[in-house]
């Protein structure tokens, strides 16, 4: 008996010992009076069987031909044992006239133990080979204000390393889990993510550098991941990272409802409680490795000094670098040397610090003011050194100074130290063979009027 028909015992005794009206047994059972009727007959003659619908183990009108259904078992298993289930359907129906459905071709294969054609990648065999990472927006709060949430899972044991609550899905955030995460377990062997453009670069521009090189350079992230020597796979479809996109839907319903029990409505509260909730979230969900060796690898002691944006400048005259606003005085070297003129690169950190590193060696540090600091690529800029202390790498000019350039004045002062190229400069030479050729006829005119 179905739990639609389980009810009916009790609300036909009902009705009969005159519990219950007709009426009211008919609207609890959602029927019509007449059939509420014909009920209470079928149980009077017949008992509880009475009250089974009446098709109940009569085959189907729309079962299929036992002729047919031998015919295709055996092609699926002859024929057409290495089509995939949609191309074995075509094929029944064009070359053997047999009209059945794709469902029913899958229902048949599963049966007979075929495997599909196309199955979940397997797992990674140890814990820390392969770490995805992703993140969803979602009402993480209840409070009607959409929040992102930035996660990453191990692909062998499906346990949450890591989770991080962000304004937006920027370069600080996947930083800021990356360090997470190598304080709890390591690094990971290989990231899995999607193609955004914090990962990887997804325009068509090469520079001369780099068609010279014969690549284009990373992204920060991904420079950081090279230094780090972890490996990173791109997905080209949700479906692809499909791990970590059904963790999505779990924590949108426990993670929600967690926060809500414990009455968390402020970013700051539930970023706190993200590392027990994680701790309860893998008691639940996490599963053993198919091998017990870890693939897990030791993060460098700087590590926090790696988790950054890197530039290369160049030191101006007075042994001075600029980053932007930020302005770094370095220190003579020893015996008083100065830097002015070298190339240095330039570490912003995660944290708002600036390390100046000349050949691997660190020259300074300069700590940051802001408590709030947010790590945001910069643009590049072209690589040059300071004609004078107000350029790029040398102190400010003062306001006024500074008003008074424009961008006029900074073309005629261009012009003035280009030199024009003179008549007969090849530069100056037309490609037309039409235009050589009268340039050449008004040239022998000329020459002939001067004699």
């Amino acid at each position: 008996m179905s739990r639609k028909e389980a009810r009916r015992p009790g609300l036909i005794q009902a009705a009969l010992a005159g519990k219950i009206t007709t009426a009211e047994g008919a609207y609890a059972l959602e029927i019509s009076l007449r059939q509420f009727r014909r009920l209470k007959a079928r149980y009077r003659a017949e008992g509880t069987r009475g009250l089974l619908h009446r098709l109940r183990g009569r085959p189907s009108l729309r079962a299929l031909d036992l002729e047919v259904r031998d015919r295709v078992a055996e092609l699926v298993q002859t024929t057409y044992r290495e089509f995939n289930d949609c191309h074995c359907t075509e094929k029944l129906r064009e070359l053997e006239g047999l009209p059945i459905s794709r469902p029913t071709v899958r229902r048949l294969r599963r049966a007979l133990g075929l495997p599909p054609k196309r199955r979940r990648r397997p797992r990674r065999a140890r814990l820390g080979a392969l770490v995805l990472v992703d993140g969803s927006e979602f009402d993480w709060l209840g409070t009607g204000t959409r929040v992102l949430l930035l996660g990453a899972i191990d692909d062998a044991t499906s346990t949450v390393v890591a989770l991080h609550f962000r304004p937006a899905e920027d370069l600080h955030g996947y930083l800021t889990l990356l360090g997470r995460l190598a304080e709890r377990d390591g690094l990971p062997v290989t990231l899995y993510g999607d193609r955004l453009g914090v990962f990887v670069r997804n325009d068509a521009h090469w520079t001369l550098e780099e068609e010279l090189h014969g690549a284009q350079y990373p992204t920060h992230f991904g420079q950081i991941l090279q230094d780090l020597g972890i490996g990173y796979i791109a997905a080209h479809s949700p479906q692809a990272k499909g791990r970590i996109e059904r963790l999505w839907e779990t924590l949108q319903d426990r993670l929600v409802a967690e926060l809500r029990l414990r009455g968390i409505h402020t970013l700051e509260a539930a970023e706190a409680f993200l590392p027990l909730y994680l701790v309860d979230h893998n008691r639940h969900f996490a599963q053993p490795p198919a091998e017990p060796t870890s693939a897990w690898q030791r993060p460098p002691r700087d590590l926090a000094d790696r988790l950054s944006c890197r530039y290369t400048r160049r030191v101006a005259r007075d042994n001075t670098v600029r980053l932007g606003p930020r302005l770094v005085q370095i220190p003579r070297g020893p015996p008083g040397r100065s830097y002015a003129g070298c190339r240095v690169e330039v570490w912003e950190c995660l944290d708002g610090r600036l390390l100046v590193r000349y050949q691997g060696a660190r020259l300074m540090l300069q700590p940051t003011f802001d408590p709030h600091f947010v790590l945001v690529p910069r643009r590049a800029q072209r690589l040059r050194a300071s004609r004078s202390p107000s350029a790029q790498g040398g102190r400010p000019l003062p306001p006024a100074q500074n008003r008074a350039s424009s961008a006029r004045a900074a073309l005629a002062a261009l012009a003035a130290h280009l030199r024009r190229p003179t008549a007969r400069h090849p530069w100056r030479r037309t490609f037309s063979r039409r235009e050589r050729e009268r340039q050449r006829q008004l040239t022998l005119q000329g020459g002939g009027h001067s004699h």
